[in-house]
């Protein structure tokens, strides 16, 4: 599908004020888009005005009808109390953050998480072009239908990440029979070698993946407590 370059352009300098934790000045916003400063107040007129972005002293923050698109966000995606629930309890018993991903429209995406904003971790919510690197895209790629799973292979590839991603289809797909076997996936390094993640399928959400992540040189010693721990959840 092709985009039209203002459009691309308007959506990657809304991203951008999103990523920043402080107001972003315009001129940043031009180098990071590497466009000119005149195109980036005629893209961000229709967003201030609509109410995505404001235009404070200090730079670009986002506006007021963020937090509505965020509410219909949950709503579409079934995010009600008890998932926020869920996920602040395994985040408590498991000494780990928590994270809801889910396979819908052909993309895997986290759509919520306990993790702070801007913390860094390689899960952030959001789309997930590293799928195949992570516990919660296995589990979720392992419970497609064969032909679903060939469609989102095809269309995004198994990329290296690092030296420990699976970049293999005959690997990849004994790696998700494993997977399915078991009831439980597991990523180790695969998407950042910092990082571990575990994630297990939810029964009663169908596409729908529990996951936890926590520093690869702790998870040894914690594998079994964190897969009961999420094991118990998603059972709940």
């Amino acid at each position: 599908m092709t985009v039209p370059r203002s459009v691309d352009r308007a959506l990657d300098l809304l991203e951008a004020v999103a990523r920043s934790p402080r107001p972003v000045p315009a001129k940043s916003l031009a180098r990071e888009a590497g466009c000119a400063l005149s195109t980036v107040y005629h893209l961000m007129g229709p967003l201030v005005a609509r109410g995505h972005v404001d235009r404070t002293p200090r730079g670009y923050v986002l506006g007021p009808r963020v937090p509505a698109l965020y509410r219909a966000f949950r709503r579409h995606t079934g995010l009600d109390e008890e998932t926020y629930g869920m996920l602040h309890a395994v985040r408590r018993l498991a000494g780990a953050d928590a994270y809801l991903s889910a396979h819908q429209g052909g993309r895997i995406a986290v759509v919520d998480s306990t993790a702070a904003v801007h913390r860094g971790d390689p899960f952030e919510v959001g789309v997930d072009r590293g799928a195949h690197a992570t516990a919660h895209g296995k589990v979720l790629l392992a419970g497609l239908p064969a032909p679903a799973r060939r469609r989102y292979l095809d269309a995004h590839g198994l990329p290296r990440l690092t030296e420990h991603t699976i970049t293999d289809h005959d690997r990849f797909a004994a790696e998700l029979r494993r997977v399915r076997a078991a009831g439980v996936a597991v990523s180790v390094g695969e998407t950042d070698p910092a990082y571990t993640c575990l994630a297990v399928p939810l029964p009663d959400r169908p596409g729908h993946a529990l996951s936890v992540s926590l520093p690869t040189d702790s998870f040894r010693a914690r594998r079994r407590q964190l897969t009961a721990v999420l094991r118990q959840a998603a059972r709940a």
